[in-house]
């Protein structure tokens, strides 16, 4: 099968793009390198890959076949949208659009990379894929919040006026090897600060929770969703949650750093909570998380000490 992947050079995107070229297939990987890079992809020395640097913002012209489009292109952690707030709010608008309307032509399968973050921050704990949420549209993240919200609203109208074949999945959190160093997100945040003997600092008390799941596990669900007929908001994460402040504990344990942990004051815009309900991924996909948090963290904190070798 041929896949296209929009965001390709990204976190996600690259690890995606590497299980299906290992499982035979080809792929094609569209980016315009904003937050991606071109190192993530530069190792597919592989005759059925091939990259195209272009902004999904334009229409997405490509001469051939292909059977399924993952549409992952957007600025993702909140220190890339807050720098590129226009090009978010664009990327899940105008770039779902143009990617929709591309697999419409290719009678292709769209899959839509959603996000919890749609939840905002929800007053109900875990959450299921019928919450509404809680989202201020104007504080500075509902530009995330707000374009994903589109991007799944014109996904679904898609799929009941046109009959387009849609998957959309709402992410958790995820982390591992391939995350940028300066990425922004706690987990990366919080490892380079270890490694270097800085202070992590905790925006709060660090009571504020979040649920953390290995990339490995995500793109293991995201191959099974797209060989299904659900075309439907599925969350994908693990609930195994944690508090901001044993994050960072566990973090500095296993890196075995002296950093000490500072605290400034909340952001005020930040979700209390965050835990998913996946009961319907383990119904629909009879999928489930296997790296524990310790697991995926020892293997992102190695990956990291290679990175900073150089």
């Amino acid at each position: 099968m041929t896949y296209l992947i929009t965001g390709g050079a990204g976190f996600i995107g690259s690890h995606l793009t590497e299980k299906l070229l290992d499982l035979g297939h080809e792929v094609i990987c569209l980016d315009n390198l904003s937050t991606g890079h071109r190192m993530n992809v530069e190792k597919f020395k592989n005759a059925r890959f091939r990259f195209i640097e272009a902004d999904v913002t334009t229409p997405i012209k490509f001469d051939g076949k292909i059977d399924v489009l993952f549409h992952f292109a957007s600025p993702a952690s909140p220190p890339d949208y807050f720098r590129l707030p226009v090009e978010t709010l664009l990327a899940g608008s105008q770039g779902t659009y143009n990617a929709l309307n591309l697999a419409l032509e290719n009678d292709a399968v769209f899959f839509l990379s959603s996000t919890s973050e749609i939840y905002g921050d929800p007053t109900i704990s875990p959450q299921k894929e019928d919450l509404c949420g809680n989202v201020n549209p104007i504080w500075p993240r509902s530009v995330y919040e707000v374009s994903k919200r589109f991007a799944e609203s014109i996904t679904m109208t898609y799929h009941r006026k046109t009959g387009l074949k849609t998957r959309i999945v709402r992410i958790f959190n995820t982390y591992g090897p391939n995350m940028r160093i300066d990425d922004g997100r706690s987990i990366p945040n919080f490892i380079k600060f270890a490694l270097s003997g800085e202070d992590i600092t905790i925006y709060g008390d660090g009571r504020q929770t979040r649920s953390f799941c290995y990339i490995d596990d995500v793109t293991q669900a995201f191959i099974l969703l797209s060989q299904t007929d659900y075309n439907y908001p599925l969350n994908i994460g693990n609930p195994e949650e944690i508090s901001i402040l044993d994050l960072a504990r566990t973090i500095i344990d296993i890196t075995g750093s002296k950093s000490d942990i500072s605290f400034q004051n909340p952001l005020d815009d930040d979700p209390k909570i965050r835990k998913p309900d996946i009961s319907m991924a383990q119904k629909i996909l009879g999928w489930q998380p296997n790296v524990c948090l310790k697991e995926g963290l020892e293997k992102t904190v190695a990956a990291f000490k290679k990175k900073l070798r150089g």
